[in-house]
């Protein structure tokens, strides 16, 4: 089973990349953030409380969750869109923190992985917590401004600053939680994309599995 796992805080261009990888290699790909925005998704939907731990594991642990590049799909409901959108957004990371919830998508995450017989799998604790033997291991960071600017031609109804203020948060958050914060798996290489074109890091990704 061979897994490249690619992690990096938001902006940083791990779905871009990840996916153009797994294109030039014929591999499939997962977005595991798509899943904890998924289970975001159904949260709100079903008017839980975002901070009421027990229920939001227990939601987790039963939801019909498909993650594909088709899109997201939620109890049936095509969610692509709404996952993306600023109530998701603001939420994300409460979710993110929920320790059952992180336990079930691992699992969905590895169970996955059996499946495809590996793939490309980008997220914020994929080589470091989910498949730490992976073949290859990236972290992909960029300026906090060029991951601004990249999420805020994402999140048009919010200004620069708003997102720029919602990224330093987010960031704090995923660094400072307990269980998968977002760091540099041992053994990772780094690759700072504010200046780099798409093709350019894949090239040089491709460049490491020679």
């Amino acid at each position: 089973m061979t897994v490249i796992a690619i992690d990096g805080p938001a902006g940083s261009g791990k779905s871009t990349v990840a996916k153009a990888l797994a294109a030039r290699l014929g591999l499939p790909y997962l977005d595991t953030g798509a899943q904890y925005r998924g289970v975001t998704f159904a949260v709100l939907r079903r008017g839980v409380d975002p901070e009421d731990a027990p229920r939001v594991g227990e939601l987790a642990h039963d939801l019909e969750l498909s993650v594909s590049e088709a899109g997201v799909v939620v109890d049936g409901v095509d969610a692509t869109i709404e996952i993306r959108g600023p109530e998701v957004t603001r939420a994300v990371s409460s979710i993110a923190a929920n320790t059952a919830v992180r336990t079930e998508l691992r699992r969905r995450q590895r169970e996955w992985a059996d499946e495809h017989g590996g793939g490309v799998i980008e997220g914020r604790d994929i080589g470091s917590v989910v498949f730490p033997d992976a073949e290859l291991k990236l972290y992909l960071t960029a300026s906090a401004e060029v991951r601004a600017a990249r999420r805020h031609r994402e999140v048009t109804d919010l200004d620069y600053e708003e997102v720029a203020a919602s990224l330093a948060e987010r960031d704090a958050r995923d660094q400072g939680r307990s269980d998968g914060p977002l760091m540099e798996a041992a053994g990772a290489t780094v690759i700072d994309t504010s200046d780099k074109a798409v093709d350019a890091i894949v090239d040089e990704i491709l460049g490491l599995l020679a």
